[in-house]
């Protein structure tokens, strides 16, 4: 009986062992199986699977997606419009600028005006030049002043205006500097003219060989040339020496001795005493002195005066 139930005591303990040994490896199959064949997660599209001669497959997995990155936006600045104030353009002197204002009787004229610079091919007479400017020429009167022409009739002093012209801007370069109007009724440019520091219109005038004229409304150096002018006349310069009134001595003539027979009575003139007697229509003179005792009776008044008629 003990023998027997021995037996069935480790019957029953080799079947438990064996259905639990069973049963472990089942579990663990099942496990394996959801580990291998079941994926953890749906294929992403970097995953591609090639084939090889052979029909081996191989899993060729792509690398790592890059971890996404968060932008915390940053708020923009607030940025405050101010009006910005406009200023109104300053006139920088140019270089000729300058150098008028290093030259006193330059003061006169305009700022802030039209300046060129121009060769002179030409010189017409004191007042009148021809100039290139960028190869076009332009006929230039000389603003505020005149000289003699020379032109259709030859005036005094014409010619040496016109010579001391061509020794001041001859062949040069000059500035030519606007005041109001462009050009005068003939077409020519009515400009100021400057060359080496020197101002020219001016020079003519202190130099007395251009007077000073005015024609408004070009009438900035008017009152520095009429000073010129004035200095020119005072020095008696250029063609103000031609008016210069030449002192003619005052020659005493010689007055011939009276003939021996000039009579006394009449101290001015020269009659002979008589005879023969004379009457007034008898001799050239006529209201001349008359002395006592007037032998010829001339004086019939008594006034001291004969051959009144």
């Amino acid at each position: 009986m003990d023998k027997k139930f021995k037996l069935w005591q480790a019957f029953l303990l080799g079947g438990c062992g064996i259905f639990t040994t069973c049963l472990v490896c089942t579990a663990s199959a099942l496990m394996f199986s959801l580990l291998v064949f079941i994926p953890t997660s749906a294929p992403t599209q970097s995953e591609q699977i090639s084939s090889l001669p052979g029909n081996t497959p191989i899993i060729v997995s792509s690398p790592s997606p890059t971890p996404s990155l968060t932008y915390t936006p940053i708020p923009s600045p607030t940025i405050t419009h101010t009006s910005i104030p406009t200023n109104t353009p300053t006139n920088v002197p140019t270089a000729t600028q300058f150098a008028f204002q290093r030259l006193g009787v330059l003061s006169c004229i305009p700022a802030n005006t039209q300046f060129d610079n121009a060769l002179v091919v030409h010189v017409v007479d004191g007042d009148t030049i021809d100039v290139e400017i960028d190869h076009i020429r332009y006929p230039v009167r000389y603003i505020g002043i005149d000289t003699p022409e020379i032109a259709f009739t030859e005036e005094p002093f014409g010619s040496e205006a016109s010579i001391m012209n061509s020794s001041l801007v001859g062949g040069k370069v000059v500035t030519l500097v606007k005041d109001v109007s462009e050009v005068d009724k003939y077409g020519r440019l009515l400009r100021y003219v400057i060359v080496d520091d020197l101002f020219v219109n001016y020079e003519m005038v202190r130099r007395g060989y251009a007077s000073a004229v005015t024609y408004p409304p070009d009438v900035s150096c008017a009152e520095t040339f009429r000073q010129a002018e004035q200095q020119a006349r005072n020095e008696h310069l250029g063609l103000w020496a031609i008016s210069v009134p030449t002192t003619i001595p005052t020659l005493t003539p010689r007055v011939a001795p009276p003939p021996s027979n000039c009579d006394p009575a009449y101290p001015d003139v020269c009659i002979a005493s008589p005879p023969p007697d004379l009457d007034c229509k008898d001799i050239p003179y006529r209201r001349f002195r008359v002395l006592p005792p007037d032998p010829h009776n001339f004086d019939g008044d008594h006034d001291g005066i004969g051959c009144e008629s």
